[in-house]
């Protein structure tokens, strides 16, 4: 198991001129929500990240996520992105709902935002996309250091990516963001398991174990092998050690 494109694509994805471009080459096919739609992550957003929470939706395109949180009962979310075409769009077709405010960022640089300002992050594929780019891993260490940043001790900083814990964990793990981080894998949209394959047994609302680096047990095996990946990332404070994993979905999801 071993999913990551860095390097291998010729467009830049981290350059507001190729999403500028995208969006209005794309702006008569409607809102994309990259990966999975807000019914599939429901029970992890609504586990680990209360309806009060001022939430930063990092990269937000012109997707629909925010606006099912909203009629879910989210107060709050600020939504940034690099294309200023995707930024007008949203706040002309939002301008209605005070719970949603649009603004154009690089999650590079959000010195607009001051320390500790956010409950939570969100982002759906806007690492992946900085992955892709040139300076991969420099544009992406400048992205999660303002992540961790912005997070209130506490905080949650949630990451929904196809890439797997061998390529996105030692960006995740370094010691300056001391981030207790739980995994789990959902299956892409639309899988289907094969026809007399028998169910693993497993849910997908239950963390999977890993090893003390962070990565999957050798002998563990996807079900669908075009999964995705969320990493529930929590902010500790200095003083605090990481405390031994559990499950947090014990209790029922409201």
């Amino acid at each position: 198991m071993h999913r990551d494109v860095t390097g291998m694509n010729t467009y830049n994805y981290g350059e507001a001129l190729y999403w500028d471009a995208r969006y209005i080459q794309e702006a008569a096919a409607g809102s994309f929500d990259w990966y999975q739609r807000y019914s599939a992550l429901r029970p992890f957003v609504r586990k680990y990240v209360p309806t009060s929470s001022r939430i930063l939706m990092v990269g937000c395109g012109n997707a629909v996520m925010s606006e099912d949180m909203v009629k879910d009962g989210y107060e709050e979310i600020i939504n940034i992105d690099i294309s200023s075409v995707a930024i007008d769009m949203m706040r002309r077709k939002y301008e209605h709902l005070p719970q949603l405010e649009y603004m154009q960022m690089d999650v590079r640089d959000m010195s607009f935002f001051v320390d500790e300002s956010f409950d939570s992050v969100i982002d759906k594929g806007t690492l992946d996309s900085l992955m892709c780019g040139a300076g991969a891993p420099i544009s992406a260490a400048q992205m999660l250091g303002e992540v961790s940043r912005l997070l209130k001790p506490g905080g949650i900083y949630m990451l929904i990516t196809y890439g797997d814990p061998t390529v996105r964990i030692p960006h995740l793990r370094r010691p300056a963001y001391n981030w207790k981080i739980e995994l789990y894998i959902i299956p892409k949209p639309g899988f289907q398991r094969p026809a007399g394959s028998a169910s693993s047994g497993k849910s997908c609302l239950e963390p999977v174990p890993t090893t003390d680096k962070g990565l999957i047990h050798p002998d563990y095996v996807l079900e669908d092998p075009d999964s995705h990946f969320i990493y529930v990332c929590k902010k500790m404070d200095e003083a605090t050690d990481l405390p031994h994993t559990s499950n947090p979905f014990t209790d029922d999801i409201s």
